[in-house]
């Protein structure tokens, strides 16, 4: 055993190491392929030569194995040990790492002008063009995205003639090529120039050298689908679908989801739900299963849509439940984690997820409760129970309160208040949704007691719920407590800062209460969220009407019709602004579109006859007082404008025609008969004595009536000095007389006075006067549109209740 030990000589006491790795020289076979001289005996005779009696040297100049040379024995063994050998016993150094041969030499300078090294350079320059229109697409600026990619197509093209240049078109960068082509196809897609982006994309498609490059006609398939051509948008979705092998099943599963859509949208229900029931087979999701209600629903199979709507549901989320996020114990490493995670990126997707589901399960439930049974309330029923044996319980509620809403479709309010009703005994949320609702409903109907009981009842139990806080401020709004309305509102902006309703509103409060600026931060404040808002456009306007700065209230208009064109009340607002700022041609072309859009408005139609008589052009003022008269027939001063228009314009057979007709159906109108006389006088026509007769009886009747309008006024007055001076046994007689002489003069005051239009009422209607056109004191109708739109002029401008979201 002890044979093969070889113990190192005394003379030797330093080299420990040595023998340990000596062997026999036959066996050291590992340099024989590159030994020259070896390979030249195998296969000459150059081996037969009888051996020279010099020490033997190989082929490569070292010494042979075994061989000694400079008195020093060559170690026998292929590995020699790192940095040790018998020369450092002459002295030399151990320096394993050759610090000892000096520093290294310095590197070549780069050869900027070399071919390669321009290619290299030109290569990271198409690079950094891709990258750069990536950014760009994902910033949104997809016109500096396409650019960037035509900019990197081109450098690329000059980039692979280089390349041929100097090597062989082996050495072409195909990955450079492929990633080019695709960013440009996607970039010419993004801005909506699909001939081009399909353009590219078959140029990717039909190049054998690129791999799996099949699988981006799904991309020329969504182009097709997008341009409406359906048929070559399921060619191409098929097409990908051979090419991409079954091992890529979700990528397989999202194409048959494409062809199933496109076959809804050609109206192929059948070879749409044959897809959505395989997906739902093989790999069930959310949007297949409510693609697949949809099939059945437009195929009006009532049994299938009940089983889709069961798959519907059974759906896994693959989410957390939200125990995870409740912490089990004090520990604050626990309490740490849990705090880091409980609104990170993974629980907002998961929110995101289970919101999804619950507007598929709810849209599906609200699709198919009134066609599934013999009526709404049936299947609405039904879906209830099947949402309560699952995992989406807490969504039973929400479609008790959408059938509610859907009594409510139906005007049927007296059910919708009973099922309404049922969640008064429920739990606090479902109880403050019902009760928002409810308050909302009686205020509509103007039950001021009973939306009051039931705002408080929502508000009470859930203090959070900004629609219900925002149903109590309205309730006391309504009851005319604008400060307390504004602490209602103000908390249900603290609750939900994105609340308009509750912002809306409190703009209204502060104008009520004459708080302009703070009205107005509020309006602009929703401005910022509700950019074409008119209804908040139009009360910012007011408020700048109100602080009388009316070119900040034009320009805000100017805004409103922007976005409104075709508001009549806007438009004759702006011409009621240019007005009062004197500018009659800006007014009449905003009063004349008012017109246009709403020909039934009096103060614009007498503003436009006003017009045209300031103008002189009293034949166009006639069809806008004719139709103010189609509008009021009972009002005379219309028809009398129509006559006076006739009278100034020289048609006087027509203006005596015209005055006569409105003598027959007014027969005790005084200026009627004055207009009648002397145009009779001025003709000379026989009919004028007739005329004055019974103009001097009713002005004799005038005053009559006017002696006992001023009798009685004289009784109720010396009436009620007596009741003040007499003592308590008069009192009785006193009373008596007084509420007779207040019948009288209420009598008398009903009569229509000589220089009134017929109707005595007709002057509270409309701010408008006539007096007699004749004569150097004539005077054209005032038209001074004082009357200014109120909040409730304008469309959808009530306080803002809001219903919970369907």
């Amino acid at each position: 055993m002890m044979q093969n030990v070889h113990l190192a000589p005394e003379t030797d006491e330093d080299d420990l190491y040595s023998g340990y790795n000596d062997y026999n020289p036959t066996y050291d076979t590992e340099e024989l392929e590159n030994d020259t001289a070896f390979q030249q005996a195998v296969r000459t005779s150059h081996g037969r030569r009888p051996p020279s009696k010099t020490s033997l040297t190989s082929s490569l100049g070292r010494p042979m194995t075994g061989a000694i040379q400079d008195g020093v024995a060559r170690p026998m063994t292929a590995v020699r040990a790192a940095g040790f050998t018998k020369a450092a016993l002459r002295g030399s150094a151990f320096d394993p790492l050759g610090q000892s041969r000096g520093p290294a030499p310095p590197l070549e300078a780069k050869n900027e002008d070399s071919p390669e090294e321009k290619i290299r350079q030109l290569e990271k320059k198409v690079n950094e063009l891709v990258e750069e229109s990536c950014i760009a697409n994902s910033c949104g600026d997809l016109k500096l995205a396409l650019e960037k990619a035509k900019d990197a197509g081109r450098k690329e093209r000059v980039l692979v003639r280089q390349r041929e240049q100097v090597t062989t078109p082996e050495n072409i960068n195909l990955d450079l090529t492929y990633s080019v082509l695709f960013n440009l196809a996607s970039q010419y897609s993004a801005n909506e120039m699909y001939a081009e982006a399909l353009n590219t994309y078959q140029v990717i498609v039909k190049n054998k050298m690129f791999s799996n490059a099949g699988r981006l006609k799904v991309n020329m398939g969504n182009i097709y689908l997008k341009q409406r051509n359906y048929s070559k948008a399921i060619k191409f979705y098929r097409m990908a679908l051979d090419q991409i092998p079954s091992v890529h099943k979700e990528m397989r599963i999202k194409i048959m989801q494409n062809i199933g859509v496109t076959f809804i949208k050609t109206g192929q229900y059948s070879d749409a739900i044959n897809s959505f029931e395989h997906i739902m087979s093989m790999a069930p999701n959310l949007k297949a299963g409510f693609n697949l209600i949809l099939s059945y629903f437009a195929v009006g199979d009532r049994e299938k849509m009940k089983k889709a709507f069961q798959k519907l549901i059974a759906v896994p989320l693959e989410i957390d439940e939200d125990d995870k996020y409740i912490s089990p114990s004090d520990d604050p490493h626990t309490n740490l984690v849990i705090e880091a995670i409980k609104n990170d990126h993974l629980r907002q997707m998961e929110r995101e997820r289970k919101a999804m589901a619950e507007k598929y399960i709810m849209t599906a439930a609200k699709l198919i409760a009134p066609v599934i049974e013999t009526s709404f309330a049936i299947g609405y029923d039904w879906c209830v129970e099947v949402v309560k044996a699952s995992q989406y319980v807490e969504l039973a509620n929400d479609l008790e309160i959408n059938k509610a809403i859907t009594y409510l479709r139906q005007k049927d309010f007296n059910q919708a208040v009973e099922t309404l009703k049922m969640f008064e005994k429920k739990d606090s949320r479902v109880k403050s949704a019902a009760a928002t609702n409810l308050s909302f409903l009686y205020y509509l109907e103007n039950e001021f007691t009973q939306a009051n009981s039931y705002a408080d009842l929502a508000v009470n139990s859930d203090r959070y719920n900004p629609s219900a806080l925002t149903n109590k401020g309205n309730t006391v709004f309504a009851n005319g407590d604008y400060e307390k309305a504004a602490e209602f509102y103000k908390e249900a902006l603290r609750n939900d800062s994105s609340c308009t309703e509750a912002l809306y509103n409190i703009g209204l409060t502060y104008k009520k209460l004459n708080r302009l600026d703070e009205a107005l931060d509020c309006f602009l404040k929703l401005h910022a969220i509700l950019r074409n808002s008119a209804q908040v456009l139009y009360q910012i306007a007011n408020v700048y009407e109100i602080m009388e700065d009316p070119n900040q209230s034009i320009e805000w208009l100017m805004q409103l019709i922007s976005v409104v064109p075709t508001d009549s009340r806007a438009l004759s607002k702006l011409g009621e602004l240019y007005d009062n700022e004197g500018d009659k041609s800006q007014a009449f072309q905003y009063y004349y579109e008012s017109y246009r859009y709403f020909p039934s408005n009096i103060e614009v139609i007498e503003w436009l006859g006003a017009y045209y008589i300031d103008t002189q052009f009293c034949e166009k003022a006639i069809k806008y007082f004719e139709r103010a008269a189609l509008i009021q027939p009972t009002q005379v001063k219309w028809q009398l404008m129509v006559a006076s228009c006739y009278r100034r314009s020289g048609n006087y057979q027509k203006a005596l025609d015209t005055y006569k007709d409105i003598h027959r159906k007014f027969p005790e109108n005084v200026e009627c008969l004055r207009f009648l006389v002397r145009l009779c006088t001025d003709i000379g026509l026989k009919e004028v004595q007739e005329y004055a007769t019974k103009l001097k009886r009713l002005e004799k009747m005038k005053e009559i009536r006017e002696q006992r309008i001023k009798s009685g006024r004289d009784i109720s007055g010396s009436a009620r000095s007596k009741r003040e001076g007499s003592s308590g046994s008069d009192s009785g007689q006193n009373s008596s007389s007084s509420s007779k002489g207040e019948r009288l003069s209420v009598k008398l005051r009903s009569l229509p006075g000589t220089n009134e239009p017929y109707e005595s009422s007709s002057n509270k209607e409309i701010d408008a006067s006539y007096v007699d056109p004749l004569g150097p004191q004539t005077e054209r109708p005032k038209t001074a549109a004082k009357k200014r739109i109120e909040d409730d002029d304008f469309a959808d401008e009530e306080l803002g209740d809001d219903l919970l979201p369907e």
